[in-house]
């Protein structure tokens, strides 16, 4: 229901790419692993090595299994005369995270793990259940360990990367950055709700559901807003019944402003007063009910509360100019080798260093 928020960490582009396509598989199921499937029928060749690393054409064919997801999860297709050079450039993305975990010290690859492991969680977390997780990496071709493991050593790589491209922001840079972006820590007025949903459409078809579910499910919901009119803990509530498994865990709670959230949600929110529970919103989601918390006037956020973040953007911004220096230096001395004619890249000097060009820093929403 809600728009992700950005994030200001260095992130390669492998794992994002299969993680952006993890919508577009929920609704459109494979039944059988395609890379699995051309592993068995032909190998497993070694396509790349270097002084400290392999890579192997089922990483290759998994990277673009992914990456065509994504496509599709955006209404595109990659046209066939532009494949090969898509899994060049995968292929040197592969590259670039192998030899960035071989110089990786005991410290980086224990950072790395944790941080791994907290963003997996965060893929689990957004899934909904295990069972929905399972579905989509399927539909991609991995399984949960592999994607555990691929997150894992995307940020051992990440961990080497701030380690060894070594930038210095100071607390004036800092200062610099806030006063002269004020529009991008303006927090317009926002408002804090909790909810219930019943949902009338199927989560992983968005197929509607059955004519009588949906009229058992408007039942349920106006004994939910009875219940909860008449004192029972809305909270508990709505980690008992409610359908939306981004808010159930945290009592159905959000927070957000103007323009996150679908109309028909958004407006019964603004229209509540602090302590009111709504009437039965309907909503392309389901049936809802609101109870509003209470506002949060637009203001411009101080400097204290957003100079982490701050530093964090600039000292990415900084790390991702001398990132391009820094791979070629590592490159020169891992020797590398792509080994498939095909897969060479046309240029090598003029290949950029793929990783997601943070936002700016804004006010969360």
């Amino acid at each position: 229901m809600k728009q992700p928020e950005p994030r200001h960490t260095i992130r390669f582009t492998l794992t994002t790419v299969l993680l952006a396509g993890l919508a577009w598989a929920q609704t459109n199921p494979t039944p059988t692993s395609a890379v699995a499937a051309m592993t068995e029928l032909f190998g497993d060749q070694v396509i790349a090595r270097g002084k400290s690393f392999e890579i192997k054409r089922s990483q290759l064919d998994a990277a673009l299994l992914s990456f065509k997801a994504t496509m599709a999860a955006r209404g595109q297709v990659i046209p066939p005369a532009a494949n090969l050079q898509v899994e060049r450039e995968l292929l040197q993305q592969l590259i670039r995270i192998q030899m960035l975990v071989g110089r990786a010290t005991p410290e980086d690859r224990a950072q790395g793990r944790a941080n791994g492991e907290k963003r997996f969680a965060q893929v689990k977390e957004r899934a909904g259940s295990e069972e929905n997780l399972l579905r989509q990496l399927k539909s991609v071709g991995i399984s949960p360990d592999q994607l555990r493991e691929r997150l894992i050593e995307e940020a051992i790589a990440e961990a080497v990367i701030i380690r060894e491209v070594k930038v210095q922001v100071t607390d004036e840079d800092v200062r610099k950055f806030y006063e002269e972006n004020p529009a991008q820590f303006e927090q317009p007025e926002m408002v804090r709700v909790s909810h219930i949903l019943l949902r009338t459409v199927d989560a992983a078809t968005r197929e509607p559901l059955a004519e009588e579910v949906r009229q058992a499910k408007r039942k349920q919901i106006e004994e939910l807003l009875a219940r909860a009119r008449a004192g029972e803990d809305f909270a508990a509530l709505a980690r008992q019944y409610s359908e939306d498994p981004g808010s159930k865990d945290r009592g159905g709670e959000y927070t957000f402003p103007r323009g996150q959230m679908v109309p028909e949600f958004e407006t019964a929110a603004f229209s509540l007063k602090p302590g009111e529970i709504s009437d039965v919103v309907t909503s392309p989601f389901g049936y809802h009910i609101l109870k509003l918390h209470e506002r949060l006037p637009a203001r411009r956020i101080p400097l204290a509360e957003v100079q982490d973040r701050v530093r964090e953007y600039l000292t990415t911004q900084a790390i991702q100019k001398a990132l391009p220096d820094y791979v070629r230096k590592i490159r020169a001395e891992e020797t590398v080798e792509v080994l498939v004619e095909d897969l060479k890249p046309v240029e090598l000097a003029d290949l950029p260093v793929e990783t997601n060009a943070p936002a700016p820093p804004r006010a969360r929403r």
